[in-house]
């Protein structure tokens, strides 16, 4: 069984969603380095140096967000490290990162569908490969990429959940006792 290292009131389901985000945009990022590298992934090679810096910056920061998704299930993702100038040492509220985290799964939710939709159009003209083993490679690479809104989602909600549900409701602590008597 595979130890997921994640803070012990995580439940394990949580932490296997979370740490299965990056794994899930790394086969993409490898395509598109594939890509940059002139490796013949494609019909057409990246054209300049300005494609090539975007492809790579796409592939590092869409690998970023991702990472940050282990802090849904890590003690940096509940008080902020140290290190960090100003905020260092504070408890993370659960909502400035939950907002965030659900904010990114539906604009993942959104960018799927439209790129799916414009791949399979450009996968179903040839517009990208020129062979049957391209186009089976850019779709093994790409499709894992289908599970990121939703494990992101999941990540979050259990994060939420975790994270407020110890928290002692004011409404009931401080509601007045007695009435007539």
């Amino acid at each position: 069984m595979m130890k997921v290292n994640a803070l012990p009131d995580v439940p394990r389901w949580a932490a296997l969603a979370a740490y299965a985000v990056p794994l899930v945009t790394l086969p993409s990022g490898l395509w598109r380095i594939a890509l940059v590298a002139g490796l013949p992934v494609a019909a057409e090679p990246v054209a300049s140096s300005g494609e090539a810096l975007y492809i790579l910056s796409l592939t590092v920061v869409s690998e970023a967000l991702a990472l940050l998704t282990l802090g849904l299930v890590q003690a940096w993702g509940e008080t902020v490290p140290r290190w960090i100038p100003l905020l260092g040492g504070r408890r993370v509220r659960p909502l400035a990162a939950v907002v965030p985290a659900l904010l990114g799964a539906a604009a993942l939710f959104a960018l799927c569908g439209w790129v799916g939709y414009v791949q399979g159009t450009n996968l179903s003209t040839g517009s990208i490969t020129d062979t049957p083993a391209q186009q089976a490679l850019l779709v093994l690479c790409y499709l894992p990429l289908l599970a990121w809104a939703p494990l992101v989602a999941t990540s979050a909600i259990a994060y939420y959940r975790r994270r407020t549900a110890s928290a002692p409701c004011p409404a009931v602590s401080s509601a007045p006792s007695g009435g007539p008597s």
